[in-house]
């Protein structure tokens, strides 16, 4: 369809690459979010296309943490609803009580509705963030804008590829958020109680997992999400990325810690 050779080593990454310039055609995605992607996947080929045994801890720390949560939602932006709307709908299906909810930087009623079709052509019954009527404090971009009856009570906030300062303000509103962003260095990872350092679909995919695991277990959710620290886990990102590139410059092909299965 778009002329890429299968043979070609990076075939995977140019396809998504050429299907995400076709979301940004329909609306879906705005050119700051291409943007936005290729700035991840940069960051990616540093950790090595992988998850790595601490991104799966806080992971794993992130399930805990929605099991835990009396109000969890889901914050949905347009590149998430382009490149994972169904791993939302298949962890709201594993958690009943997780809310899913458009917030859109680049906010247009039409491109709203977009992002709202798109998780709804995926399975999700009730998408929020639509037509938002409540502000978040201190916070003069669309972003701000939240859903009365979602953002605005949640306790637990998941927001993947975020950006920071709305990262900062819900934090400072008494929420507990958990990032997944492939950037430690980023607000967003600096201001998350919680940031996951992971691609999109793979970091939905392991906490879906992780629901699923912990679910009956209760009395373990609480040691779990406590003994998870948000800025370890961040600098042991930083430091795998620091060491990974020195090794590589050095000519070495060892990259412990492998890849978590």
């Amino acid at each position: 369809m778009h002329g890429i050779p299968t043979s070609h080593p990076r075939y995977r990454s140019l396809l998504l690459r050429a299907y995400m310039a076709d979301e940004m055609e329909r609306g879906l995605i705005v050119p700051e979010g291409l943007i936005a992607h290729g700035r991840g996947e940069a960051f990616d080929y540093i950790i090595g296309e992988k998850t790595l045994p601490f991104a799966a801890k806080a992971e794993k720390a992130a399930a805990a943490r929605l099991l835990l949560a009396k109000c969890p939602v889901i914050s949905v932006n347009g590149n998430v609803a382009a490149l994972a709307s169904k791993e939302v709908a298949a962890l709201a299906q594993t958690l009943p009580s997780l809310k899913v909810e458009v917030n859109l930087f680049h906010r247009t009623p039409a491109r709203a509705e977009l992002v709202a079709a798109r998780l709804r052509s995926a399975g999700i019954a009730e998408v929020l963030g639509v037509h938002p009527t409540v502000r978040l404090r201190g916070l003069p971009s669309d972003r701000g804008w939240v859903d009365q009856n979602g953002i605005l009570i949640a306790d637990t906030v998941l927001v993947p590829l975020e950006d920071g300062d709305r990262a900062k303000a819900l934090a400072s509103s008494g929420k507990f958020v958990i990032a997944i962003d492939l950037n430690p260095l980023s607000r967003t990872a600096r201001a998350a109680d919680l940031p996951i350092i992971d691609e999109l679909k793979r970091a939905l995919v392991r906490i879906n997992s992780e629901l699923k695991s912990l679910r009956r277990k209760r009395s373990t959710w609480a040691d779990i999400a406590e003994g998870t620290d948000g800025e370890e886990v961040r600098l042991q990102a930083l430091a795998y990325m620091a060491g990974r590139l020195k090794r590589l410059a050095k000519g070495s092909s060892q990259e412990p810690p492998g890849p978590v299965p």
